[in-house]
């Protein structure tokens, strides 16, 4: 019988490099964001004004991803963040399983309704699945026998259970990280500046 617990736990000697690489991918985030004031901006005095919105935008939206894991699920580059933190875990398989039960739900024909979920199915849920997810045997059944007439809802609760899983386990970690830490420091730091709080508000003649 196998045991199943956080994949991340079985790759502890990954982490010193996973760190280092889950920094570099977040230093994309500071870069497009402009958070970042030591570079980028040199000659370009232009982009804090044209983007200063932007700029305070997206550290509104960095802020709120240590608020819930509802939030940061609800934010594209909450997502796209989160999932380069658990790629250094090599647990990202349970938030795309994730988001492939989101695309899931919007597919409107029966036809590709079958054959999406059986894809998926094969895809992360399957014994020895490509990107197999940590969910027990019933549920692995329950769901097996879901497909046997597929609908929207036929991954509701393995969705379900990875979704709880991250939330307890690797979403903790995420915000604890000394890379999200940096981003939120530098995300806080932003808002409260006076410039960006000017530029917050619009100015009346």
């Amino acid at each position: 019988m196998r045991n199943y617990f956080p994949r991340s736990s079985r790759n502890t000697q990954h982490k010193p490099r996973g760190a280092k690489e889950f920094k570099t991918r977040l230093g994309i985030f500071l870069h497009k964001s402009d958070l970042s004031s030591d570079t980028g901006n040199a000659g370009k005095p232009e982009w804090n004004n044209k983007h200063s919105k932007e700029r305070r935008n997206f550290s509104e939206d960095v802020l709120g991803w240590r608020e819930s894991f509802d939030l940061l699920l609800s934010s594209k580059n909450g997502v796209a963040a989160f999932h380069a933190f658990l790629k250094t875990e090599f647990s990202q398989e349970n938030l795309e399983f994730w988001l492939a039960c989101e695309e899931f739900k919007k597919i409107r024909s029966a036809t590709k309704l079958a054959s999406r979920a059986h894809r998926i199915f094969e895809e992360f849920i399957c014994s020895e699945a490509p990107k197999e997810v940590n969910i027990d045997h019933e549920t692995r059944e329950l769901t097996r026998t879901n497909l046997q007439a597929a609908t929207a809802t036929c991954f509701d609760v393995a969705q379900g259970k990875t979704r709880t899983l991250m939330e307890k386990d690797s979403y903790p970690r995420f915000l604890k990280s000394p890379a999200y830490q940096d981003l939120a420091a530098q995300a806080s730091a932003t808002n409260a500046s006076p410039s960006s709080c000017s530029s917050a508000e619009p100015s009346h003649t």
